[in-house]
């Protein structure tokens, strides 16, 4: 028996090979593409909401996330700013999607290495006789199509890191508005508080006056029925500021010890003015992340469309260098190539279904930017119809009320009115308090909302709280 040898010049073409490929390999990143994302959450986010996102793959940076999520809660009363900040450092949901960038980085650089050579082996026997096939197969289409198809990964890779920073950004504005709602709902739990103790004075006197015949039974079941009704809102603004501050709490990802952090005892004050709206329609053409996602997408099916035409008829082609022997002959040298010919498959339906995928792109984005455009104007109507209306409470209906209310103090102590009519003008004024805290609610949703528009999309929002009306005097007291 013989033994064969690979020939001189397979050898030297695949060094050759080896060494044209080896410097090109793509390596993995460190942070799996992190580092690239920052600028584009960054640039989307307030200064105050800005925080290093870090991807917990170990127990350093778990640490190191738990520790600036510590320091953050015990700067006193939680801002929205710093809720948003632990959102991004703790959110559950936020760390499993930011994992996506190194699926999408380990796929990128698998797609820039070449499947590994195969080496078969075979030896038959017959009498005497002993044949041994040795055969080495490398595949050349994979080598072929290396740039085409590391290029496609590197643009799935970039679509991946548009649509990992829209969750980020969803996640920050979604922990905004959670913020509000909570405190908002503390606020008016602390104010239902206030009504109810009132009601329960309001109710004893009403026991009183019916006790000494000063006060008829309707009038007495008037005051006790407002004590009951106020009785029944407390208890529902609990439940409110129980459920909001839960879904704050999971939004944070905090548990234990954390979810006893202090949230402020009411909402910012509007600011001066409203945010200038010039521009809101290409703001949003231009910093939409959905939009640049479609766009991306769109582009790399182009180019996918070009490589899909090159090779529609080819499916498999494998070079192999083979090296036979026999007991009794010369070593048989030489190589083979496996081809499949377009024989029932031209090419033509692969082709025909790429173009189609492309224009469907194409009016995919489209299709984003008119709806961006008009959830852009939509978004900003609600932003300055819900500035407008909290400042009117503000300015207008709450100092009016106060004014109503001043007056019918004198009133009282000048004897021209009842203690009953006093109590009357309290319910009353009541209405325009709570209003007043569910329009300032309204306007800080509002303008996540419009923030979230111009970043990744409009968000299902409920429409604005209507202006409450003031209770009747048939509803009231005396």
């Amino acid at each position: 028996m013989t033994r064969g040898h690979l020939s001189t010049w397979a050898a030297a073409g695949l060094t050759t090979v080896a060494l044209l490929i080896l410097p090109g390999c793509a390596t993995l990143r460190e942070d799996a593409g992190l580092g690239e994302l920052q600028p584009a959450v960054d640039a989307r986010l307030a200064a105050a909401e800005r925080s290093p996102l870090l991807l917990p793959d170990t127990p350093e940076r778990q640490q190191q996330a738990s520790a600036e999520v510590d320091a953050l809660l015990a700067e006193g009363p939680l801002t929205a700013e710093h809720a948003v900040r632990i959102a991004l450092l703790n959110n559950p949901g936020l760390r499993m999607t930011l994992f996506e960038l190194g699926i999408a980085d380990a796929e990128r650089v698998q797609a820039g290495r070449l499947r590994n050579p195969g080496f078969s082996y075979g030896r038959l026997e017959r009498g005497g006789e002993v044949e041994i096939e040795r055969t080495f197969l490398f595949d050349i289409f994979g080598l072929l199509t290396l740039p085409a198809r590391t290029a496609i990964e590197e643009r799935r890779a970039a679509e991946t890191k548009l649509r990992v920073a829209g969750e980020v950004m969803r996640i920050a504005l979604e922990t905004r508005k959670a913020w509000i709602d909570a405190v908002a709902a503390a606020q008016a739990e602390t104010y239902w508080q206030q009504v109810r103790e009132a009601a329960e004075a309001s109710s004893l006197l009403g026991r009183r006056m019916a006790a000494t015949g000063h006060w008829g039974i309707l009038d007495q079941a008037r005051e006790q029925g407002f004590y009951a009704d106020a009785t029944a809102r407390l208890a529902l603004a609990r439940l409110q500021t129980a459920q909001t501050r839960e879904r704050l709490i999971r939004l944070l990802g905090l548990w234990g010890e954390q979810t006893d952090f202090v949230l402020p005892k009411r909402l910012p004050d509007l600011p001066a003015m409203p945010a200038d709206g010039t521009g809101i329609e290409a703001r949003a053409i231009g910093e939409r992340l959905d939009v640049q996602l479609a766009k991306q997408q769109a582009e790399g099916l182009a180019r996918s469309l070009g490589i899909t035409r090159a090779t529609r008829f080819v499916n498999v082609l494998e070079a192999g260098v083979m090296n036979n022997t026999a007991s009794d002959a010369p070593p048989q040298r030489g190589y083979q190539i496996e081809l499949l010919l377009p024989v029932f498959d031209w090419g033509d339906a692969k082709v025909a279904r790429a173009e189609a995928v492309y224009l469907q792109a194409v009016e995919n984005v489209r299709a984003m930017a008119i709806r961006a455009r008009s959830e852009a104007r939509e978004a900003w109507l609600r932003y300055r119809t819900a500035f407008d209306l909290a400042r009117h409470y503000r300015d207008e209906i709450v100092p009016l009320r106060q004014r109503i209310a001043e007056e019918n103090v004198l009133r009282y102590n000048g004897m021209l009115i009842g203690v009953f009519e006093l109590l009357l003008d309290a319910r009353e004024q009541i209405q325009s308090v709570i209003g007043a805290i569910e329009a300032s609610r309204d306007y800080w949703r509002a303008e996540t909302d419009l923030r979230m528009t111009l970043t990744v999309g409009s968000p299902a929002t409920a429409s604005l709280s209507a202006p409450r009306q003031a209770a009747s005097p048939a509803a009231g007291g005396h």
